[in-house]
């Protein structure tokens, strides 16, 4: 009997629920990568709508004091809107019609990811996440055919990225919420930080992509991506497991404690013998493997309800989940600072065009590098957070050193490409870093927290508030760029160097709760004793 090639060994070396759990991460992270692939192409095609021209008029001011010259009256006036891009958008107020076009889709996402959450707790999550993927591909292509219909109606535009931010929003709960099903808190941060470099691989892939076609075929730049997120939807459909009690893995029964901080008391809680049966006892294990049994320590396991139905409680109100500790004061931080992250998501390449002098594509490939930051920000956020057990006091860290990055990078803006490349990186990490660890690792957090007492509905909830509310900053930052950057450019960083301050404060008592907790000898990294 001959034996088994290596490569099946390995194969078979793993376990079955292991190869499930490999399947659903890397499937919700080409998902997620889909949608934010999606989005970008807007960005790189601002560049195409609105061409610079050669009038003094049409020159980006640096300072206010360039933006008043620049408004005296020109000696030899010259139409040039048909050399200016695409109408509507080859006017003199292009920003403010591109900040409408970002303002629309993101007032969409806001309002629409509060819905979305709650609905995602009621409705199958795989066919919630595969309709909204096919639709947002459906609106997206509708942008591109603009291209080639050539339509030049503003109300087109803003209506389909208004229907496009609503169905974008069933992307964000559903692939958080298979996450926490799958993954326990061993190595959230870590694990989560890695995973969330989707945000940064999609919207690089989105630029690339959108650059190759748009200084020949804009339309196309959204076509495609439209195109792949729609083929994504159909492989959610496919293959996502919404939750391991689906295959109805077998675990062993353990008795679970419950040890916290903050002023709660170090309890115990034995499950009746009757009460473990396999397929039951999900919540919380390892994040790499089978749940080990330690003989020092305990897991804590969230028991489900058989007559409540398959997640085994009932969904969590809105203002149920607003009173989980920690949800509040996240969420308002991330209002601030996802304002920053999307202010650079929407007009860094525009940015880079007018200050740097370059072409659409170029100015494009090189706010890439914006998101490489990001990728290894927030792996950097989430293994410190690990480490330190301090979530609050990492975002806050990376907020304080995030402030003056911004200052400096206007200044070296225009000295070289080296200086730029390197602050690129810089910002991006620590821009996306607090960004990247709130909606994953502290949204997973919340999302079970030990007052729901085992309410797995509450992930998706929690993740939509959460995520909902720094979607109104996200909105607000183009709107407030597009307003501002008429004015020059030193005013739209000076805006968010304050929103990163606003973050900061809004995480201080959370800081100072976290600084009074010490970690207790013996006992695993979710139980805290304080001071």
């Amino acid at each position: 009997m001959a034996a088994l090639p290596p490569g099946i060994r390995i194969f078979l070396s793993f376990p079955k629920d292991q190869w499930f759990r490999a399947l659903v991460l890397v499937l919700t992270y080409l998902l997620y990568c889909s949608f934010h692939l999606s989005r970008k192409p807007i960005t790189i095609v601002k560049g195409e709508l609105h061409k610079h021209c050669s009038e003094p008029n049409e020159i980006e001011p640096h300072s206010y004091k360039e933006f008043v010259i620049l408004k005296q009256p020109s000696q030899h006036p010259v139409d040039n809107a048909s050399r200016c891009g695409w109408a509507p958008f080859d006017k003199k107020n292009y920003k403010q019609l591109l900040g409408a076009l970002d303002y629309s889709f993101l007032c969409a996402y806001a309002v629409g990811m509060y819905l979305s959450g709650m609905i995602g707790e009621r409705l199958p999550l795989r066919y919630f996440l595969s309709w909204g993927m096919v639709a947002s591909g459906f609106f997206t292509v509708l942008f591109g055919l603009g291209y080639f219909y050539n339509i030049h109606n503003l109300t087109y535009y803003i209506l389909i990225q208004v229907l496009n931010g609503l169905v974008q929003t069933t992307g964000w709960p559903c692939v958080v919420t298979c996450i926490g099903n799958w993954f326990g808190k061993g190595r959230r941060g870590l694990i989560m930080g890695v995973w969330n470099s989707h945000t940064s691989v999609g919207n690089i892939l989105g630029s690339l992509i959108a650059g190759y076609y748009v200084s020949t075929c804009w339309g196309m730049s959204f076509i495609v991506p439209g195109i792949i997120i729609c083929v994504m939807g159909v492989l959610c459909f496919l293959f996502l497991i919404e939750h391991p009690q689906d295959i109805k893995f077998d675990t062993p029964p353990l008795t679970p404690v419950n040890l916290s901080c903050n002023g709660f008391k170090i309890q115990n809680q034995v499950l009746r013998a009757g009460e473990s049966t396999p397929d039951k006892n999900w919540e919380v294990q390892n994040m790499l493997g089978p749940t080990p049994v330690y003989p020092t320590h305990h897991i804590v396991i969230l028991q489900k309800d058989p007559n409540t139905g398959k997640s085994g409680t009932a969904a969590i109100s809105f203002f149920g989940a607003l009173r989980i500790p920690g949800v509040v004061e996240f969420s308002m931080c991330l209002l601030f600072a996802k304002l920053v992250s999307y202010t650079f998501l929407f007009w860094l390449p525009l940015y880079m065009a007018s200050v740097g002098h370059m072409d659409a594509r170029h100015a494009g490939d090189l706010s890439t590098l914006f998101d490489v930051g990001g990728i290894f920000g927030g792996i950097l956020a989430g293994v410190i957070s690990d480490k330190s057990h301090k979530r609050a006091t990492t975002c806050g860290i990376m907020l304080i050193c995030a402030a003056p990055t911004l200052y400096f990078f206007t200044s070296v803006s225009n000295t070289g490409p080296v200086f730029t490349v390197l602050m690129l990186l810089i910002c991006g990490a620590l821009v996306n870093g607090p960004y990247s660890l709130i909606t994953t690792a502290v949204a997973a957090d919340l999302g079970t927290h030990k007052t729901l007492k085992g309410n797995s509905h509450a992930l998706s909830t929690v993740t939509a508030i959460i995520d909902g509310t720094g979607s109104v900053g996200a909105a607000l930052g183009p709107l407030l760029a597009g307003l501002l950057s008429p004015y020059g450019w030193h005013n739209v960083f000076f805006m968010l160097m304050i929103s990163d301050a606003c973050a900061l404060l809004f995480l201080l008592r959370l800081i100072k709760k976290e600084i009074k907790c010490v970690r207790h000898p013996g006992v695993e990294q979710t139980e805290w004793k304080e001071h």
